[in-house]
C-alpha cells in the first residue's frame, strides 16, 4: 500500500539533468499537494528543491568513451552506494535523469536484484543519433520512459517500452524573461558596450579543452571590437576551474553564478559562444545569436566518428536539420574560425536576425506555447506510484 507522502527516489548524473529534476521535483510538490518526499543525487538546483543529495553530483558529471576511464573506480563505488540507499530507502518510485551510462547501470541493477519497485527514466538516450540498440537495453530494464522530443517513442515502443513524450523542459525554463538592462546596470557594463556571453561547459573534461580555445577566442574579438565585456555564466560542477581560467582573459570577464543571472546576461548580451548541449535551447528560447565550438578527446572523437548516424551536434541545428547555428567541432574548433563568426554576429544586423527567426522557429517546433512538459511528468511519476509496484505500463 502506497504512503500518504510518497518517496520519490530521483538520479540526476549531471547539471543539466539536475536542472531538469529540480523542476519536476517543484511539479511533484504540486501536484501532489505539498506531500511528495525526496531522495536521491542531484544538483544546486535540486537542492533549491529541497533534496539532500546522497553523493556530490560532481563525482558523476563525466562525458567521454574515454574521460571516464580514470575516475570508474569512483564511479563503480557510488553506483553502489546509490543501490544500498534505495533499497534502504524503500521509495515507492525510482526515477533516473539523463546520464544512461550511470542511470542505466542503477536500473539494471535494482531489476537484478528483484526490485519492484517502479523505474521510471527521465530524457531518452539518443538512439538516432547512435547506438541503436541502447533502445533494446532499455525496454529490459524500465517500466516506463519519459522523452523530450516528439520523434523518439517509436524507437523504444518498437521493443515493447511504454514510452511517453512530456516535451522539452526549456520551454518552461524563463530563459526568454532575462532582464538585459537591469544586468548591465547591476554589473558596471555600458549599454553600448559589445556584450559576448560565454558558456566552456560543465563538466571538468569540456571546460579544459574548451577553456584555452575560448580564451585567445576573446582575446581575438578584443583586438576587433574595443570595449568588449565577457560574462560567464557556470555551475558548481566546474566553478573554481572557469572562475580561475577567465581571470587572465583579455577582456572584462565577469563569472556568475545561477539562473537569473544567466537569462538576464543573456538578455544583455549580443552574443554567445557555447559548448554544446542543452544550453543550445536556453539560448535560442532567449533569441541570443550563437556559435557552437566543442572539441572530446581525441581517441573519443575517432570513436564517434564511426558511430555518430548525424552530423549535426547541436539541438537548433538538429530540430531544423540544417546549419542555422555555426558548428566548429574538434580540429575546426579554432580561435580563428570562432573569432570570425563570432565577428558576424556582433557586425552584420541581418545575420543575427536570420539567426534569431531560425531559432525562434525551432522553438516553435519544440512546443513553445503548449503544456508544461514538468507537470505532463509529474503526473505521469504520481499516476506510476498510484498503481503501485505491479505497474507495466504507468500512465495517468
Amino acid at each position: 500500500m502506497t504512503r500518504e507522502a510518497p518517496l520519490v527516489y530521483l538520479v540526476a548524473g549531471e547539471p543539466s539533468g539536475d536542472l531538469l529534476g529540480a523542476r519536476l521535483m517543484a511539479a511533484l510538490t504540486e501536484r501532489s499537494g505539498g506531500r511528495a518526499r525526496f531522495a536521491g543525487i542531484g544538483g544546486e538546483n535540486m537542492a533549491e528543491q529541497g533534496l539532500t543529495s546522497l553523493v556530490p553530483i560532481e563525482e558523476l558529471a563525466v562525458m567521454g568513451l574515454v574521460e571516464v576511464l580514470p575516475r570508474l573506480p569512483n564511479i563503480l563505488r557510488r553506483l553502489a552506494q546509490t543501490i544500498e540507499d534505495i533499497e534502504a530507502r524503500r521509495p515507492d518510485v525510482v526515477v533516473t535523469i539523463d546520464s544512461w551510462g550511470f542511470t542505466g547501470q542503477i536500473a539494471k541493477r535494482l531489476k537484478a536484484r528483484g526490485s519492484t519497485v517502479p523505474r521510471l527514466h527521465y530524457v531518452a538516450p539518443m538512439v538516432w543519433a547512435w547506438k541503436a540498440g541502447r533502445a533494446k537495453k532499455l525496454a529490459k530494464r524500465l517500466d516506463l520512459l519519459m522523452t523530450l522530443l516528439p520523434n523518439e517513442p517509436p524507437y523504444f515502443e518498437a521493443h515493447g517500452l511504454r514510452t511517453v513524450h512530456v516535451g522539452h523542459p526549456v520551454i518552461e525554463s524563463g530563459a526568454e524573461r532575462g532582464d538585459g538592462a537591469a544586468f548591465r546596470a547591476r554589473h558596471d557594463i555600458d549599454a553600448l558596450a559589445p556584450l559576448l556571453v560565454v558558456l566552456p561547459g560543465s563538466r571538468r573534461g569540456e571546460t579544459s579543452r574548451l577553456l584555452p580555445v575560448f580564451a585567445q577566442t576573446v582575446g581575438l574579438l578584443a583586438s576587433r571590437f574595443p570595449g568588449l565585456r565577457v560574462v560567464v555564466p557556470t555551475v558548481e560542477t566546474v566553478a573554481t576551474e572557469v572562475t580561475s581560467a577567465v581571470a587572465g582573459w583579455s577582456a572584462p570577464t565577469l563569472v556568475v553564478r545561477g539562473r537569473v543571472e544567466k537569462y538576464d546576461a543573456f538578455a544583455a548580451a549580443d552574443a554567445a559562444l557555447a559548448a554544446s548541449g542543452t544550453v543550445a535551447l536556453e539560448l535560442a528560447l532567449a533569441a541570443l545569436p550563437n556559435v557552437v565550438g566543442y572539441r572530446v578527446a581525441p581517441a573519443t572523437a575517432m570513436i564517434m566518428r564511426r558511430l555518430l548516424k548525424i552530423k549535426r551536434v547541436n539541438l537548433v541545428n538538429i530540430l531544423l536539420d540544417r546549419y542555422a547555428v555555426p558548428e566548429f567541432l574538434q580540429d575546426d574548433c579554432r580561435p580563428d574560425r570562432l573569432a570570425e563568426a563570432l565577428a558576424t554576429l556582433f557586425d552584420d544586423p541581418a545575420a543575427r536576425a536570420a539567426q534569431r527567426a531560425d531559432l525562434a522557429l525551432a522553438m516553435r517546433r519544440l512546443g513553445v506555447g503548449g503544456e508544461s512538459p514538468s507537470r505532463r511528468a509529474a503526473d505521469i511519476v504520481l499516476a506510476t506510484i498510484a498503481k503501485g509496484p505491479s505497474c507495466d505500463s504507468c500512465t495517468p
